[in-house]
């Protein structure tokens, strides 16, 4: 099965693919191993590559796929931020890019993100990006257009 990537609204990234028995693999750099190639997984490596070189988000407080305990089922976060002192200051959902950014894609990451407690919500499908700042104690979002680099944060 050819892997035919989708061009996204992203820079261009000299990314490592494999091909082993017909199937293909990505090498995530701040895991250090290959994962299946998805087309989610697609978005999610190239967005981490845009934290980390354009960004300047440090690969160090990059967690990607947590799991956490939604309503009383296990989730998994797709990329998770930290600062310094270790408390998550981002969410992100990352989905294929076949996937609209809709209300409800928006509001499952809120959901996820009620139990991180994070100032900054994103949600990406690697061509449309949603940036957001949380104001929990008002339970208000402000967006933006662009994310600030990390230390602007």
């Amino acid at each position: 099965m050819a892997f035919i990537p989708t061009p996204l609204n992203l820079p261009p990234y000299p990314f490592r693919i494999t091909l082993k028995d017909e199937q293909h693999f990505i090498f995530d750099e701040v895991r250090k191993k290959h994962l299946v190639l998805t087309p989610e997984e697609w978005v999610r490596q190239h967005f981490i590559h845009y934290l980390i070189k354009e960004k300047k988000f440090p690969r160090s407080l990059i967690q990607i796929e947590g799991g956490l305990s939604l309503n009383n089922l296990q989730k998994r976060t797709d990329i998770v931020i930290f600062n310094t002192s270790g408390e998550r200051i981002m969410v992100i959902e990352c989905k294929a890019p076949s996937v609209k950014i809709s209300q409800n894609v928006f509001d499952q990451a809120s959901r996820y993100n009620s139990v991180h407690k994070a100032k900054w919500l994103v949600v990406t499908n690697g061509l449309k990006h949603c940036y957001a700042q949380i104001d929990h104690l008002a339970s208000s979002f402000l967006f933006f257009e662009e994310l600030p680099e990390y230390g602007g944060l």
